[in-house]
């Protein structure tokens, strides 16, 4: 009768013996939770076990004894650039993450085997951390979940919360050489061929005085390139950090005389923002004098104007911008600027 029945559904009892499992919901799902710290990627590939009512802690997951810190494969833990880890420092790559719970402190391990089952086929021989932490009281959780806490340039906790527990894993990551070592790598490929991304990474190393010696190359190999305005001025301001003053004020000169509107005028409001109205003021009035028939000249000259104090000199350079723009838009913006100092 079964195989008249199978003959009927066109189907051969053989396939039927051997069908492919369905695709189900699993009772511990599968998460992903990832976070960036200054370019440094990181990453937690774990499931979810929930709490279901059961003791967990001394229960469930037994004290004394190694465990997943999930359920089902490795919890994994990524990092797209090397990450201190309990005054170890772990080269980028995946690590499996177990721990050793008991009442009062834990073991928390990171092994050189990522692509285990659960803790099974764990061994204290592929150890490549081992740490002691404290777990803290927290808010119920009934599903286990692992969070990325409190990021800063420096580093994160990567805290694990299931029940009332959370358990704190810190992280440090050397931000400045991160991207020291990714600007190296950029520079050698397409960005190699523009001044601007030399400077650019030379720039940043100024801001974050890191590098420089290697930072002084950058700057060179810009100029090389093409002599522009941002590259003399990154070249300058790593002459003064190495105490060159002089030859800092006289390639400071040197750009400034090649400068055009767009470049002094973004110069003159990088100064506003770092509170020199004074100095801003100087180039914003220069650009007035090389560019008397630029409208936007007279905009920023106001508003600097504006910031110091000044309420006449800025109605009257505001009035001297309306006179000149055409955009109706910045017409409307400058007219607004009028009205609050009226």
């Amino acid at each position: 009768m079964r195989r008249i029945a199978f003959a009927l559904l066109g189907v051969a009892p053989a396939l039927i013996a051997q069908a492919p499992p369905l695709t189900l919901p699993q009772a511990s799902p599968q998460a992903l939770v990832r976070q960036t710290v200054g370019l440094t990627e990181l990453e937690v590939s774990y499931h979810r076990p929930a709490v279901a009512g059961r003791k967990v802690w001394g229960g469930l997951v037994p004290f004394g004894q190694v465990w997943r810190a999930g359920a089902n494969e490795n919890t994994v833990v990524a990092f797209s650039t090397p990450v201190r880890v309990g005054g170890t420092v772990l080269p980028a790559g995946r690590y499996g993450l177990h721990m050793v719970p008991t009442a009062t402190t834990w073991t928390v391990i990171f092994s050189s085997q990522s692509h285990g089952w659960g803790s099974y086929g764990y061994t204290p021989k592929e150890d490549l951390v081992r740490m002691t932490v404290t777990p803290v009281a927290a808010e119920p959780m009934e599903r286990l979940a692992f969070t990325f806490d409190d990021p800063t340039e420096a580093g994160v906790t990567l805290s694990l919360r299931w029940e009332k527990l959370r358990v704190p894993i810190p992280l440090a990551v050397d931000t400045k050489q991160a991207v020291v070592q990714s600007l190296r790598d950029q520079l050698r490929g397409l960005h190699q061929f523009f001044p601007e991304s030399w400077s650019a990474a030379a720039g940043w190393c100024v801001r974050i005085e890191v590098n420089l010696d290697e930072a002084m190359t950058w700057a060179d190999r810009s100029l090389a390139l093409k002599e522009t305005f941002a590259g003399a001025r990154v070249k300058a301001a790593l002459l003064e950090k190495k105490g060159d003053a002089r030859g800092a004020e006289a390639l400071r000169a040197k750009a400034l005389a090649k400068a055009t509107e767009p470049e002094v005028n973004q110069l003159g409001y990088a100064l506003l923002g770092q509170n020199k109205v004074d100095e801003a003021l100087a180039l914003f009035q220069r650009n007035v004098q090389d560019h008397p028939d630029s409208w936007n000249v007279y905009d920023s000259l106001a508003e600097a104007y504006a910031l110091k104090g000044d309420k006449a000199q800025a109605i009257a350079n505001y009035r001297r911008a309306l006179d000149k723009v055409k955009q109706e838009d910045q017409r409307l913006r400058i007219q607004g600027e009028l009205d609050k100092l009226k």
